[in-house]
């Protein structure tokens, strides 16, 4: 089944038609700031052929983009920074331009223009992002954090086996969105670029390669597809041009449902990584192997935030858990108590891919809080984190991949908080402690907040006045509960 968005002219460019054939070329992904610190950022386009989706994708096509940066409100342009990006086949057609001598907290506005051979440049899409304002200021600074963007459910893929997810969730599929909105994409998008965030942060499952699952996909051309028809909806452009972007990736979006490093199914870790590097302003596109997807960013005075890598150095899910079983691997690890150790900023999050403290389902076990799964690694970090003291230093752990919003508190006294399904039909109700098909049938673990009905939705969090408030929504930006940290 073919859908076609149609990419308003604004967003294309100045001179540019409603589809970008001809000598006039198209972003019809739109901008996309990713990475932004206190004096760096990275922005990039793609370059395509069309404004909307063709047979399912949006073609690429050849050619530069010259990404100009500038302060707002600043009149003098010699201030100004031009770099020209080649959009080649090797990399999707993307252009990404990183901009590293820049202010703290100070907005920027990057504006684009496109280029193909034998064709005169267009006016592109235009972004405006703030840099972080970093350790030296106490500048507020809002987050809000997603998981679960899945593109087949929202809009009703019929190649869905619907009695296979019953089998799996013990639930029906929740019936695909039916608003006369639907071509724009997702409600909750809209909700967040109202709530003006200073970034975006994308836990992983930011689409899904195994939904459907026949046909999956397994090539590189199928596996760019899923990122282009996802960001080829207008409401991921509005929000992008005008919201920076963090991003990180779990097995839906490395390679399969829990899946690990082992097995010869497609795509292959290779594969998993390489769109990772190339489809999202994580790190600079030549990087490849050396790029490090783990990371540590200090927001403000009060707030720093920690983004590990959950697939790529993980153990096999199969192996029995014990001190040689790891999610992070030795490395990282080492990173991460070295890291959290030398900071003196007054909050401390740890923004998972995966739950630590839960529950979820009895049945899964690739993850840290799963029976079988990865729990030795998780009761080692604990114990370290309570030896140093961080337990009662305002740490705390936010995770994606569940598909419920809570607040957990763990018998260490841990926290943990969930930000649920984007999507409202990717959403489901969330495991009771103490249920026994939980991984906490002694109902040991808390929940201050447990979402019910289920809902699509996000959590927005902002630093400020040395609070750390945690505020869950709804796919309307409806508040359903918060939680104030100080």
């Amino acid at each position: 089944m073919k859908r076609l968005f149609l990419l308003p002219v604004l967003l294309l460019g100045a001179g540019c038609d409603a589809t970008g054939d001809g000598p006039i070329p198209a972003a019809g992904q739109g901008i996309l700031v990713g990475e932004v610190t206190d004096h760096a950022a990275f922005v990039q386009v793609r370059l395509t052929a069309t404004g909307r989706l063709v047979d399912r994708d949006v073609p690429g096509r050849a050619g530069t983009v010259d990404f100009t940066l500038s302060e707002t409100g600043n009149a003098d342009a010699a201030l100004a920074e031009t770099q020209t990006v080649e959009a080649a086949a090797d990399h999707d057609f993307i252009a990404r331009a990183a901009f590293t001598k820049l202010k703290p907290g100070t907005v920027y506005q990057c504006r684009t223009r496109l280029a193909v051979s034998g064709g005169a440049a267009v006016e592109g899409p235009v972004a405006t992002f703030r840099t972080l304002p970093g350790a030296a200021k106490a500048d507020p600074v809002k987050l809000v954090v997603v998981t679960g963007m899945n593109y087949a459910k929202f809009h009703g893929d019929d190649r869905i086996d619907r009695e296979q997810h019953k089998i799996e969730n013990n639930t029906d599929l929740p019936a695909p969105y039916a608003g006369p909105d639907k071509a724009l994409g997702y409600p909750a998008l809209a909700s967040i670029l109202k709530e003006k965030p200073d970034a975006f942060v994308g836990t992983g499952d930011n689409v899904y390669y195994d939904t459907p699952d026949k046909p999956r996909a397994e090539s590189i051309p199928e596996l760019r597809r899923k990122w282009h028809e996802q960001f080829v909806q207008p409401r991921y452009r509005d929000l992008f041009a005008a919201v920076p972007t963090y991003w990180m990736i779990d097995d839906h979006d490395y390679r399969y449902d829990d899946c690990d490093n082992t097995g010869d199914d497609l795509p292959t870790p290779a594969q998993g990584r390489t769109m990772m590097i190339e489809q999202l302003p994580v790190a600079a596109m030549e990087s490849g192997e050396t790029a490090k997807t783990y990371r540590t960013h200090r927001l403000n005075r009060d707030l720093q935030i920690w983004l590990p890598e959950g697939r790529m150095y993980r153990s096999p899910n199969a192996m029995t858990d014990g001190p040689d079983k790891t999610i992070w691997g030795a490395e990282q690890k080492a990173w991460l108590k070295e890291t959290l150790l030398a900071s003196d900023a007054k909050f401390k999050l740890l923004i998972s891919p995966t739950p630590l403290v839960g529950p979820d389902d009895l049945r899964k076990t690739d993850n840290h809080c799963d029976i079988g799964g990865f729990r030795h690694e998780r009761d080692e970090f604990f114990a370290w984190l309570k030896e140093a003291g961080l337990d009662r230093r305002h740490f705390y752990l936010v995770c994606g991949d569940r598909h419920w919003q809570y607040h957990a508190i763990d018998p260490t006294g841990l926290e943990e908080f969930s930000c649920g399904a984007l999507v409202d039909a990717n959403s489901r109700l969330g495991r009771k402690s103490g249920d026994p098909k939980s991984t906490d049938p002694e109902g040991l673990i808390r929940q201050p907040y447990l979402q019910s009905p289920r809902s699509g939705g996000y959590l927005a969090i902002e630093a400020a006045a040395g609070k750390l408030i945690f505020t869950w929504r709804d796919e309307h930006g409806v508040e359903l509960h918060r939680e104030v940290k100080e």
